[in-house]
């Protein structure tokens, strides 16, 4: 041990109180800010797990135009030019295996999906409610989604070898009160077709649940008298994160529109994103008392040490000696603060995620969402030690500003 961490410990046990509770402070500041960055980072990645389970990484629909014209797309009755924002687009994507095909070709494209939608109105025995049917291609929609893990009744095969079989969300089956096997009338422009409830499946995502129907892609063209072409296409990637920058190349390339995740949910993301700054700020309160409690305990060390500081300078020790020993007994509850802090918050984090909490709304789950990412404990301790450091550096330097003469002739300031 060095001479200078020697004195700043001896100097440290003179104020045993004042620096415990310096020290409670920071294991507190740096405990709860883990817990709640935890917490909040883990309700956002399950919400995100979610939307990308259902919608994935990447939207294409609609055509780019370089003019924009107030007439019928040409071999598309039901589709039209429209102006958004400023870009001119053809509603739909006419050529979608094509599109499909091209966008293959991206390293990080995992899987493609085309997509017919369309609104509609589906009419069991005791009610009629509003709906959206998404004609899809099973075999591929299931490399762009996790809607074979949200099947919770009947198989997914039933679906994938039936033409007339559906996928019904839980809620929308719920309120029509249809179980696997029942049947019931889609109506669209006029034409009806019966179809019969081949699964039921449950994102979690309330709005889904009670709206979506998924049908085979046949079907839903029939029903919507659309032969060709599709809606959007779905796309997922081996890294979702990459979204924005993929998105923006697709659009480039393929001619058409290109929608991220982040994008879609930035509402969401935006909510999740001042959660957990307001969270973060709350909780530094803790670690803003420990600095505040820091800056007192060596203020007045100072004062009720001059004579040894001016000791130590008789015998040789300079200014950035008194300096370091000062900053060593800061640095000293510091560690020990952000090792026991990392600990409190762990073991809170993990009690934490055992504790039961039903939520179905924007995602489902029956207990809280905790993330564990070591940048959370690093963001934590450099949270503490700027602070605290900073608090103790000016006792520091008003220490080693101190000269032995004036300390005897009681001038000192």
């Amino acid at each position: 041990m060095s001479p200078n961490l020697r004195i700043a410990f001896r100097f440290l046990t003179a104020k045993k109180r004042a620096m415990f509770m310096s020290l409670s402070c920071t294991v507190l500041g740096v405990g709860l800010f883990i817990v709640t960055q935890a917490t909040t980072s883990g309700f956002e990645r399950f919400f995100t797990k979610t939307i990308l389970g259902i919608n994935g990484a990447v939207r294409i629909e609609d055509k780019i135009q370089d003019t924009m014209r107030s007439m019928a797309a040409a071999g598309a009755s039901d589709s039209y030019f429209a102006q958004r924002e400023g870009v001119k687009y053809i509603e739909g994507v006419e050529e979608a295996l094509l599109i499909a095909e091209a966008v293959r070709e991206f390293a990080n494209v995992r899987g493609v999906s085309a997509v017919v939608r369309g609104n509609v109105q589906i009419t069991s025995a005791l009610k009629t409610e509003d709906a959206q049917i998404f004609g899809i291609k099973i075999e591929d929609h299931v490399r762009v989604s996790d809607l074979a893990e949200q099947i919770t009744r009947g198989k997914l095969d039933d679906f994938r070898d039936s033409p007339s079989g559906a996928l019904l969300g839980r809620v929308l089956a719920d309120r029509l009160q249809l179980v696997v096997g029942d049947s019931f009338v889609l109506t669209s422009r006029g034409q009806s077709r019966r179809v019969h409830v081949a699964a039921i499946y449950e994102t979690g995502y309330r709005e889904v649940d009670k709206s979506n129907i998924y049908l085979q892609i046949g079907e839903a063209r029939s029903l919507l008298r659309r032969p060709a072409g599709a809606t959007f296409l779905q796309v997922s990637l081996f890294d979702p994160s990459r979204a924005p920058q993929d998105a923006a190349k697709m659009e480039q390339v393929l001619g058409h529109g290109a929608k991220p995740w982040q994008e879609r949910e930035k509402t969401w993301l935006a909510v999740f994103r001042a959660l957990r700054v307001s969270t973060m700020i709350t909780v530094s309160v803790f670690t803003l008392i420990a600095s505040l409690a820091m800056f007192n305990t060596l203020a007045m060390i100072v004062l009720e040490k001059t004579k040894d500081i001016a000791i130590l300078r008789s015998m040789g020790y300079e200014r950035r000696d008194i300096t370091q020993i000062f900053l060593w007994q800061a640095g000293i509850v510091l560690a020990i603060g952000a090792m026991a802090g990392a600990l409190l918050g762990a073991g809170v984090t993990w009690l934490v995620g055992q504790v039961p909490l039903p939520i179905n709304g924007i995602f489902k789950t029956d207990r809280f969402i905790v993330t564990w990412d070591p940048n959370h404990y690093l963001a934590a301790i450099a949270t503490a030690v700027v602070m605290v450091m900073v608090a103790s550096l000016i006792p520091a330097r008003r220490a080693a500003r101190l000269e032995p003469g004036d300390i005897v002739r009681g001038t000192a300031q």
